[in-house]
């Protein structure tokens, strides 16, 4: 089978040459992003393997449909970049990777909020310039803070375990509640209780019509003064021009991103010597009680091998017609 990768980005590399060993695909790996400009390199392919960055709409997939593509593998567990409706009428099977490590992004949410919270990003600059003061750092306690949690999946769960052990107060909303945190202590309110009563918000929720923009003015006017807010999810799960004024105004007192809802021409990529022409990320980066990094919570050895291992497989259940728990439901 015929396997076009796109989106390849060198530390792929590695993982999924070692997984391809028990398959052998004829793989083509193009670091280009799929879009409508590039779509046309997979006329040949029977199947093709796509990252959160790549396009996945209408446009693209009729271009697709005009080649021998009709199986899509996504190199992810979100789907909200594929126009599903267009991919059912075009015939596209498409399979995702559910679960490639939910302690890595649970873990990454942590890491953020002990980052914002002692101030680490501002030591270590303060420190390599021979500053040792401790003014402007002190952080607080976990211990006994609530931590609200807005999804409760694989992640939500593991991260409400990990805050659990901090010996947090934990309150959760997700429409689907979870026995499992249930059993340690979780307890389920609606959306207005969590944010009244929450210290520290950590979004762990799949983006769907329903959750876009979910923290949003109303949300944000409910929330305690000084909130710490955390998303390792989706970026446009957060208003962001409706979090700066909140920041502005000292209603967040902490952010911590690891997605944005533009992300897409920013992320993956060096733009170090250029000038960042979104203006709303800029503004964003002026804030000193704000940490964002570029989509990374994923990205441990053992989520990429994951991620790597699962994508093949899917493409080899889909020429024998065994796939099935991993499929998109179109």
């Amino acid at each position: 089978m015929k396997v076009a990768i796109f989106s390849m980005h060198t530390f792929e590399a590695p993982f999924l040459i070692q997984a391809n060993c028990p398959f052998q695909f004829d793989i083509s790996y193009f670091d280009s992003r799929l879009s409508p400009q590039t779509a046309k390199l997979a006329h040949d392919y029977d199947a093709i393997a796509c990252f959160v960055t790549d396009q996945l709409n209408a446009e693209v997939l009729a271009i697709l449909a005009q080649g021998k593509t009709r199986f899509i593998a996504l190199r992810s567990v979100g789907f909200n970049h594929v126009d599903l409706n267009a991919a059912k009428q075009y015939g596209f099977t498409i399979a995702r990777v559910p679960a490639y490590s939910p302690y890595a992004v649970a873990e990454f949410a942590v890491a953020l909020i002990l980052a914002l919270n002692r101030k680490i990003h501002r030591a270590y600059a303060r420190t390599h310039e021979g500053n040792f003061l401790l003014e402007g750092l002190l952080g607080f306690d976990l211990h006994q803070r609530t931590v609200g949690i807005i999804g409760t999946g694989k992640i939500g769960t593991v991260f409400s375990r990990i805050m659990q052990g901090f010996g947090c107060r934990l309150l959760a909303y997700d429409p689907y509640p979870n026995d499992e945190c249930g059993q340690f202590g979780v307890q389920y309110r609606d959306l207005n209780t969590l944010y009244q009563e929450a210290d520290i918000i950590s979004l762990h929720c799949p983006l769907t019509p329903d959750t876009h923009h979910l923290i949003n003015l109303h949300a944000l006017a409910t929330m305690k003064p000084g909130v710490m807010l955390i998303n390792t999810g989706r970026g446009a799960l957060i208003d962001t021009s409706a979090v700066i004024d909140a920041l502005k105004s000292g209603k967040i007192g902490y952010l911590g991103l690891d997605v944005y809802e533009e992300e897409e021409q920013l992320f993956f990529q060096d733009l170090s010597t250029t000038i960042i022409q979104d203006d709303t990320f800029a503004r964003l980066m002026t804030f000193p009680n704000v940490i964002i990094t570029g989509h990374q919570a994923f990205f441990t050895q053992e989520a990429l091998t994951n991620i790597a291992e699962t994508t093949l497989d899917n493409i080899a259940r889909f020429s024998n017609h065994t796939l099935t728990t991993t499929l998109v439901k179109l």
